[in-house]
């Protein structure tokens, strides 16, 4: 199993940017994929991003293309969401995941272990 904290939520106004960061503890944290899901007030959790376990390759969800950016330091057992261009529509809880086996392009399926969530609201 793996162990999964978020950090970096808050709250910023339209347009501008926030840096997400997760840290990993317990199994090798190179081996998973790793992924950023988000879940807005009445809506059900929807895939944001992802990124392989060498970060060679790297999967967003159409909403965020162009604006937001996965990274991920296998040296520091953590993984990062640069989220630039802030919209409204992006205010949700964003919770960091790992899974040792992802299906492009969202990971349907995948078994995912979770973090506990990060508020993110970007006010208008």
């Amino acid at each position: 199993q793996v162990q999964l904290v978020e950090s970096g939520g808050g709250l910023v106004q339209a347009g501008g940017s926030l840096r997400l960061s997760c840290a990993a503890s317990g199994r090798t944290f190179s081996s998973y994929v790793m992924g950023w899901f988000r879940q807005a007030p009445g809506k059900e959790r929807e895939f944001v991003a992802a990124i392989s376990w060498s970060g060679g390759s790297t999967y967003y969800a159409d909403s965020v293309k162009g604006r937001f950016t996965i990274s991920r330091d296998n040296s520091k057992n953590t993984v990062y969401l640069q989220m630039n261009s802030l919209k409204p529509e992006d205010t949700a809880v964003y919770y960091c995941a790992a899974t040792p086996h992802f299906v492009p392009p969202t990971g349907l399926g995948a078994r995912w272990s979770w973090g506990q969530g990060t508020q993110v609201t970007v006010s208008s």
